[in-house]
């Protein structure tokens, strides 16, 4: 018990929480004294020993379930509650809906129609397959199955307490939890087809309900208790290197650290605009123009006594669509710093960001300081993140429909995001346009390159139409990255 609160408290810090030596101390000895034989007094021991604010109460409950929670929801096992004809009945039922999802996999390996369809795979229905296994029988899910979903969902690389609900959906639905569903609407009705009574399938789906949502505990469980483990060794390699923050992802960077990082961005932009300057002092004289050379030195008789050279324009016209979700927001924060920091290095720029749809940001940079600017884009009522409401298909569609002016064969368009769509349409045709339409494409993607495709991301759909694509999970990505964006031109 004693290395578990120690893991607690870990994971506590890990999460923002402040707690001292002294404190730690204090909540050893409150906990020996109250014991563990109540649940309640022990919790409410390591509360008034660790938690001082507010705030902070609500991350202490949630780390509480997952550190000191029973391991494993109760189940009932279905079978011993139904006569030897119900589960005969049960068994048809199944038999007959599984082979109508096995049906519909076949047809859509066939016929190959779009993934967003949601027809199940051979992987999905094996999954499920095992899934009512568990349900029926009354057993948790082992801890193999859970680690190979967590693995193939990128759970490992879910850090943030708010990526929780996210992981949890992506894991129930490769487990099979949503065809789950499907097939408990469908059950019922053929039941009693089938010949059992009203009041036996009651009772039958009742239990199912009270199984699946004991299943669907234990994944949120194990999500949460991934992401705190995860969340508390990234805690652990920051603390070894304080002062390091440019390597440390903007999705883990303290509010301090952030603030931090905005004073060390003058340094950085200072450096990017000697760079830049430098860059342009030695490409002054171009490339030797021989025609222009040729005119000059005709009153010397053709004797090039004075050299022209082809002038050579060096600063980018951009356009920035930038992904406002919840997500991006540091990113976001930072990049559009940087960039009208280095106003003076850029011909002109045009901003957009979108949650559903594309709003015009370059307004409130005209208007405002940068500081300034970027809180008012960030408290935007249009660009405020809802649930599962990002679109990059019907940003592009607005682009392309009211701003398609502002991209000529000079402009450099800039994606910031991690090109998640929420299995929406991600408009490829209109990513040819812009493409076709602009000097060269640059995406911006926090993600590691293991994400691209998993779940709702249309990244790998979006590569083709992209010149380049980096990084920028960090500050020292980030700067690199704009960077570069000057050097090329």
């Amino acid at each position: 018990m004693d290395q578990r609160i120690v893991e607690f408290i870990a994971g506590l810090r890990a999460a923002g929480v402040r707690v001292s030596i002294a404190e730690s101390e204090d909540a050893f000895n409150a906990t020996q004294y109250m014991g563990v034989g109540s649940r309640n007094d022990f919790r409410d021991a390591l509360r008034a020993t660790l938690v001082k604010e507010v705030n902070d109460q609500s991350i202490f409950d949630d780390l509480f379930l997952l550190y000191f929670g029973n391991d494993e929801p109760p189940l009932l096992n279905l079978s011993d509650e139904l006569s030897p004809e119900e589960r005969n009945l049960l068994k048809q039922a199944l038999r007959a809906l599984l082979e109508q999802l096995r049906q519909q996999g076949r047809q859509n390996q066939e016929g190959q129609p779009d993934r967003r369809q949601g027809q199940p795979s051979s992987d999905q229905l094996n999954n499920l397959l095992q899934l009512l296994q568990a349900l029926l029988q009354g057993q948790n899910l082992d801890q193999e199955t859970l680690d190979r979903a967590g693995q193939q969902t990128g759970l490992p690389n879910a850090t943030r307490p708010y990526e929780q609900r996210w992981m949890q959906q992506r894991m129930m639905r490769q487990l099979g939890m949503r065809l789950l569903e499907q097939l408990m609407k469908q059950l019922p009705d053929l039941l009693k087809q089938l010949g059992m009574s009203q009041q036996a399938v009651d009772e039958l789906m009742a239990d199912m309900q009270a199984n699946r949502e004991a299943l669907a505990e234990q994944i949120s469980r194990h999500v949460g208790g991934s992401i705190a483990r995860q969340q508390v060794e990234e805690h652990a390699k920051e603390k070894q290197d304080p002062q390091d923050i440019m390597h440390r992802p903007f999705n883990r960077l303290s509010e301090r650290e952030a603030d931090l990082l905005r004073q060390e961005m003058r340094r950085l932009v200072a450096q990017l605009r000697s760079r830049a300057a430098l860059r342009r002092k030695r490409a002054k004289s171009g490339t030797l123009d021989p025609k222009k050379t040729i005119r000059t030195n005709l009153r010397y008789g053709g004797v090039p006594l004075e050299l022209k050279y082809k002038s050579r324009h060096l600063k980018p016209k951009l356009v920035l669509v930038c992904d406002m979700s919840t997500s991006m927001r540091n990113v976001v924060d930072f990049f559009l710093r940087i960039v009208y920091e280095l106003q003076d290095q850029v011909s002109s720029a045009h901003s957009f960001g979108f949650v559903s749809d594309l709003g015009n940001i370059g307004e409130d940079f005209a208007e405002h300081p940068p500081d300034e600017a970027i809180e008012a884009v960030l408290s935007r009522p249009d660009l405020q993140a809802g649930y599962y409401s990002t679109d990059l298909g019907n940003s592009l569609n607005t682009l392309m429909l009211h701003h398609a002016g502002t991209i000529d064969h000079r402009t450099t368009v800039i994606f910031v995001g991690d090109g998640r769509n929420n299995y929406r349409n991600p408009r490829l045709d209109l990513m040819d346009q812009i493409k076709r339409r602009s000097k060269r494409v640059i995406w911006l993607n926090p993600e590691h390159p293991r994400q691209w495709g998993t779940g709702d991301s249309d990244m790998p759909l979006y590569v083709p139409y992209a010149n380049a694509v980096h990084r920028v999970s960090n500050m020292a990505e980030l700067t690199a990255a704009v960077d570069k964006l000057l050097t090329a031109h």
